[in-house]
């Protein structure tokens, strides 16, 4: 078996999820997608018809996040026609299995040049979908549900919290750890080989520098903040009036009481990105010249 490469990455900084308030909520997100594949193609003087596919992640497909968004963004970059292009949804995990799936081929033998990468708009999911009906990862089947009741994400950290005896004050410090690393890391321009200047169809700079962080959290400022998800826990799914919190409790009956720890400041972010990696064989590196920055050496996938 062959040897997969990473020549290259490029990524957006990440705007705030929010329509009004995140720098690229304006954008479209093929638009936003399109802006990773045009660097890499102009980075690496790319002959984009020899990129053998591109596959994408994208968690909520529907609307401007639906129809096949790798394909969409490759044309909107400019890509030549015959560069395929291909969608995949494994919720949180479609970034990471587009790479793995990438690996494959280029190890295979199969393909030589593939993309990988993806898209995530949060700022638009709340444009989509009937705010009048919670959203149900199974999609209102209730033979599945019966069968896994599987509940919001939220109060699920909070089920989890309960059940391994996690307290608020152990996640608050990780949270803060978290933004102090992730303020290091930009001050020492770890990110700056790979983060792109998104700019407007117009041209003007929408967003060039990371929106999401914040530095100047403190463990005072954190502890002041109220958890979120103890209003979500008792929202009804269905007409016979289950709630989130009781679909967690059909699974783990010995939660009578719910440990509420999780709040804006340590729950992962609500935001709005696109990231792109260009992987290689050997034999096309040697081919035309590339450089890798990174090899794959193995990869991994398991439910949960």
């Amino acid at each position: 078996m062959g040897h997969a490469y990473i020549v290259d990455a490029c990524l957006t900084p990440r705007g705030i999820g929010k329509v009004g308030k995140g720098a690229l909520a304006h954008l479209h997100p093929s638009y936003l997608g399109s802006t990773v594949l045009a660097a890499l193609a102009e980075r690496n003087n790319l002959n984009t018809s020899e990129v053998d596919d591109i596959i994408w992640g994208t968690s909520s497909q529907s609307g401007k996040q639906g129809g096949d968004l790798g394909r969409m963004a490759a044309l909107n970059a400019g890509y030549d026609v015959r560069s395929s292009g291909v969608t995949l949804d494994r919720f949180c995990g479609s970034g990471i299995t587009t790479v793995n799936l990438a690996a494959a081929q280029v190890m295979s033998g199969m393909e030589d040049l593939v993309i990988a990468g993806g898209t995530e708009m949060m700022s638009y999911h709340s444009q989509i979908g009937d705010p009048s009906k919670p959203p149900m990862i199974d999609s209102g089947n209730l033979e599945l549900r019966a069968m896994h009741p599987q509940s919001q994400q939220g109060v699920c950290a909070d089920a989890i919290a309960t059940l391994e005896g996690i307290d608020r004050d152990a996640v608050d410090d990780l949270a803060l750890v978290s933004q102090a690393r992730a303020a290091r890391a930009i001050a020492e321009g770890r990110f700056d080989k790979s983060l792109i200047t998104v700019k407007n169809p117009d041209g003007t700079v929408a967003l060039d520098h990371e929106e999401f962080p914040r530095p100047q959290t403190t463990k005072e400022g954190l502890s002041e903040l109220k958890t979120v998800f103890s209003v979500l826990r008792d929202v009804p799914v269905d007409e016979q009036g289950t709630t989130y919190g009781a679909l967690i409790q059909q699974k783990y009956p010995e939660i009578t009481e719910f440990n509420h720890i999780h709040h804006a400041g340590n729950s992962s972010g609500v935001v709005d990105g696109a990231a792109a990696l260009l992987l290689a064989s050997e034999s096309y590196m040697e081919r035309t010249g590339m450089t890798p920055r990174a090899r794959i050496v193995a990869t991994a996938n398991m439910g949960d």
